[in-house]
């Protein structure tokens, strides 16, 4: 029986062309190769498994072919390549830095740097995992490494380029490797598997090269397994199966029953999940990962961020269309929230349940909050003024996480009304549909921000109320056009974000704290704290105000504060207090102290 040689070494790439999602590098290297061009020192960079030993290992080869092709690639017939390629190529030398570090194998390399080749152009050193060499032997690899002889070349390979010292890494060509994408990593697995004779699914190769994060090494060592487990026919059941990964089939099925609002059926299927054995973090990280597919395919220019199969970006666009980009983003929302908390919650499971009871009933909060502002909307001002509803704003604080522009764009529209008696049909038809009078915005030359101090003279020929009523911060109009509450909540936040970028956070504690609730049409109250908050919004009132009004063309707008501050019940501190409310309690701690003549102080 022949020896088993995996696939990553079997297929290995010998040649530039055959490396794998690296096109950005190997150009740069045949055309070095080709016009003479060639540096001192490399340094090749980047992640596990993308191909940076094996480039070095080509170039290396390359520099040193007898017939070099004009396309820059090796012969490969050559006595150099077939040498290198039986492994016994005097002028290529490979050093692992993570078992030679120290000073004496930097000393033995350099000594053996000084012997010029014996046949060949160049002698190349390649020293991979080059980071792990000591603070020593980087200093005693400078000087060599700076102004090596003509014909020595070093190919240096590492993943953490940060740990290198800058003045290695400013004596090298630095390369840095990709990550290789899954269509392309796809792609590979199936050439080999047409090559080796195994059937398979392009569903399942995604699966693999999802699972590999861009590693073409992992992706080739899971198809090896795969082809063992599954007796040479890679489907995506088997895939799934010995993978340990959660279908795609789970998660769409989650999705339609919280758009159907099914909290059973989404709290069994989640059991069913972890019953086969998955974590429930690994379920809700990939839930919001399935979330954010969705709203990727809710645009046509976005598709081609979906690295998954055809079959599979078809169920997204399916799916993407039933559900509304509202619903997805609070989803996507209470899944991070519930990732961030997983671990640490003490009950795990409630906390993963708890999150997908509340995407839920995400779809009738939304339903709610829509249905308040139509029929504000479609009722007069009159009308609003005769049946007052009592209107909760969601509180603005969450939407201020946000970017401000999206909070401008996008204002939260959730908030919840009395339930009001829909008039009859012919009501609105006989009421008059006054005239909407025409606002008065000023202009800068007719507002003077500058504040005039009257004069003695003035004050004794004028009452307190005639100067009041001159200096009046309050801007003037008529207008009286009617709004809904999203719109009041879009002005509300449009200066809670102007607040915050001057910088006054007091003011803007006041608005993010609690929300304003309308009292009657066009009022509405503010809860506050204590009498601190109340003196800081009263100075702020008049611009307040005249910012809502301008921009909602309603001059009857007004907004007032509550002081609801919540007294701390005084805690006993010193032993005398301590022993005071414990004989309130018991009245029989004061009898034994005084029998037995007791201190309280120690």
């Amino acid at each position: 029986m022949d020896n088993f040689i995996v696939s990553a070494r079997k297929y290995r790439p010998a040649t530039f062309e055959s490396v794998v999602g690296q096109r950005h590098i190997t150009n740069t290297l045949k055309n070095a190769i080709k016009n003479n061009q060639l540096a001192q020192a490399f340094l090749f960079c980047g992640p596990r498994g993308v191909g940076k030993t094996t480039c070095a290992r080509i170039l290396a080869k390359t520099i040193n072919c007898e017939n070099l092709q004009p396309s820059g690639e090796a012969c490969g017939v050559c006595h150099s390549c077939v040498s290198f390629q039986n492994g016994s190529s005097f002028n290529i030398h490979e050093l692992d830095a993570a078992s030679n570090n120290s000073v004496d194998d930097i000393r033995s390399l350099i000594e053996q740097v000084r012997i010029p080749p014996q046949a060949g152009r160049y002698k190349i050193y390649i020293i991979d995992e080059v980071h792990m060499l000591s603070q020593a032997a980087f200093n005693a690899f400078l000087k060599t490494l700076e102004e090596p002889p003509h014909y020595a070349i070093f190919i240096l390979a590492t993943t953490e380029k940060h740990k290198i010292l800058p003045t290695i890494l400013s004596r090298c060509q630095i390369f840095d490797f990709n990550r290789i994408r899954v269509e392309d990593m796809a792609h590979h697995l199936a050439s080999i598997a047409e090559k080796e004779g195994i059937s398979y699914e392009p569903d399942a190769l995604h699966i693999i090269a999802q699972k590999a994060d861009g590693g073409l090494r992992d992706a080739l060592s899971m198809f090896d397994q795969i082809v063992s487990f599954s007796n040479a026919s890679v489907t995506y059941r088997s895939v799934i199966d010995n993978l340990n990964i959660l279908d795609y089939d789970y998660y769409f099925s989650i999705i339609e029953k919280l758009l159907g609002e099914d909290t059973a059926g989404t709290l069994l299927l989640f059991d069913e999940i972890l019953s086969k054995g998955f974590d429930g973090s690994h379920f809700i990280s990939g839930l919001s990962e399935h979330f954010r597919n969705l709203l990727v395919g809710k645009d046509a220019s976005t598709l081609k961020l979906l690295e998954v199969s055809e079959g599979i970006k078809a169920k997204y666009l399916q799916q993407s269309q039933a559900a509304s980009v509202s619903f997805l983003l609070s989803a996507l929302s209470i899944a991070n929230q519930c990732d961030l908390d997983y671990k640490l919650s003490k009950n795990q499971r409630l906390q993963v349940e708890l999150a997908l009871l509340k995407m839920c009933h995400l779809q009738a909060a939304f339903n709610l909050a829509a249905t308040p502002a139509a029929e504000m909307h479609r009722q007069p001002a009159e009308q609003i003024k005769k049946k007052p509803d009592a209107a909760v704003i969601a509180s603005p604080a969450e939407a201020l996480k946000a970017e401000p522009a999206a909070i401008l764009n996008d204002p939260p529209a959730i908030y919840q009304t009395e339930k009001k008696t829909e008039p009859a049909p012919g009501a609105l038809k006989e009421q008059p549909v006054a005239e909407k009078p025409k606002v008065f915005v000023p202009n800068a030359n007719t507002v003077s921000t500058s504040v005039k101090i009257p004069s003695l003279k003035d004050l004794s020929a004028k009452t307190v109320a005639e100067i009041a009523e001159e200096d009046d911060p309050y801007i003037k109009g008529d207008a009286k056009e009617d709004f809904t509450m999203d719109d009041f909540l879009k002005r509300w936040n449009e200066y809670a974000v102007k607040i915050k970028k001057d910088g006054n956070m007091n003011l803007f504690t006041v608005f993010t704290a609690n929300a304003p609730v309308m009292l009657e049409a066009y009022r509405f109250e503010v809860v506050v704290g204590n009498k601190a908050q109340e003196n800081i919004f009263r100075d702020e009132k008049p611009a307040i105000l005249n910012f809502l009004r301008v921009n909602l063309k309603n001059f009857d707008i007004d907004v007032q504060t509550r002081v609801d501050e919540v007294k701390a019940a005084k805690r006993p501190y010193t032993t005398s207090e301590k022993f005071q409310h414990m004989a309130s309690k018991n009245p029989n701690l004061a009898e034994l102290k005084r029998r037995f003549n007791l201190e309280t102080d120690y």
